[in-house]
């Protein structure tokens, strides 16, 4: 089932050990599969949000944050399991990229997934909203 334009929809999730848990707010349900060479070896499902959607509940004390290439990215990982749930990303550094995969539940059957083009990303980071 795909929700499409819905009222808003708060979920919480987290990285597998648990000591990274957020919540946040969904206005659309739709999710990015990018096959650049970090999404690609990471498994990231991309949603991303405005930062007054997302919440950081607990965790901060344990992120290590990865930079590359530009370094405008901040790709945030759990410092204890090594799961990556969120990061800032290079294409709306204002603003928040979850890991739908790192939701709870089975929220991810909520979301329509997209392919993206991030080896080519250049070319197509004016299709990302």
């Amino acid at each position: 089932m795909v929700v499409k334009n819905n009222p808003p929809v708060v979920y919480e999730g987290g990285c597998h050990c648990g000591a990274v848990r957020f919540r946040v707010e969904v206005e659309k349900h739709k999710a990015d599969d990018c096959n650049c060479s970090i999404c690609s070896k990471k498994g990231f499902l991309h949603l991303i949000v405005k930062q007054d959607q997302f919440t950081l509940l607990k965790g901060e004390d344990v992120l290590t944050t990865y930079t590359f290439n530009t370094g405008i990215a901040q790709h945030k990982f759990c410092s204890v399991c090594g799961i990556h749930p969120f990061y800032i990303p290079r294409s709306h550094p204002d603003g928040i990229d979850v890991n739908v995969i790192c939701l709870d539940g089975d929220a991810i059957v909520n979301f329509e997934i997209v392919p993206f083009d991030g080896k080519n990303w250049e070319a197509n980071v004016s299709k990302l909203q």
